[in-house]
């Protein structure tokens, strides 16, 4: 560095740091690097820009978020409600109305989050059918189980469903068999033989006789 009593200009400018010498590798046999500059013969690390793959690349082969939805699962829509077409829920059981409400209460989404059932309704509430209740009982809620709407209705409550149920279509069996071509039915004949006819010969059907014969 250039000390305070001297003037800075560019003749005495010096980095900071002492500059590093960059590995230039390709300048032949004689520069230190070898035949090949470190990089071994052949390959795809021999290639230029083989270090800057992207991430994912597993060398060629069908990479593995290729190869995750062609194995065996349930991954079609309509099956049941796992793997990517997961739906979430949140269950309350019929004990847990009869516990913390009284009877001829009105359930609400607000008065779950109030008695502390559930925490929000971000997701779907849907009430299902563990415990008894004889309270009467009118509750509003996503989704309810069969049994749920039973016991609710059977003790004389109400259940009003925000969603209706999701209705799985079944998928018609076609067959492979070919169907079978229609046949015509064949004339009834009798077992008796056919007689011949007695009537004569028509003159149309004799051939003519040329003229030169006459």
């Amino acid at each position: 560095m250039a000390t305070i009593e001297e003037e800075l200009s560019l003749s005495n400018l010096k980095p900071a740091q002492p500059r590093k010498a960059r590995k230039r590798v390709g300048r032949g046999l004689s520069s230190g690097k070898g035949r090949y500059s470190g990089r071994g013969i052949k390959g795809q690390k021999s290639r230029s820009g083989s270090h800057n793959m992207r991430p994912g690349f597993e060398g060629g082969q069908m990479p593995i978020y290729m190869r995750h939805p062609k194995q065996r699962g349930n991954t079609s829509k309509d099956a049941m409600p796992v793997g990517p077409h997961r739906t979430s829920t949140v269950a309350v059981n019929i004990r847990d109305l009869d516990r913390v409400f009284d009877d001829g209460a009105e359930v609400t989404l607000e008065g779950l989050i109030e008695k502390g059932l559930i925490k929000n309704t971000k997701t779907d509430v849907k009430i299902l059918g563990q415990g008894e209740t004889k309270k009467k009982l009118t509750v509003t809620a996503h989704l309810f189980s069969a049994s749920a709407r039973e016991k609710l209705e059977g003790a004389g409550g109400t259940a009003t469903a925000l969603k209706e149920p999701v209705v799985k279509k079944k998928r018609k069996k076609t067959s492979k068999k070919p169907a079978a071509a229609a046949q015509e039915p064949e004339p009834e004949t009798s077992g008796e033989p056919a007689e011949p006819s007695s009537e004569p010969d028509t003159p149309e059907s004799q051939p003519e006789t040329p003229e030169s014969e006459k």
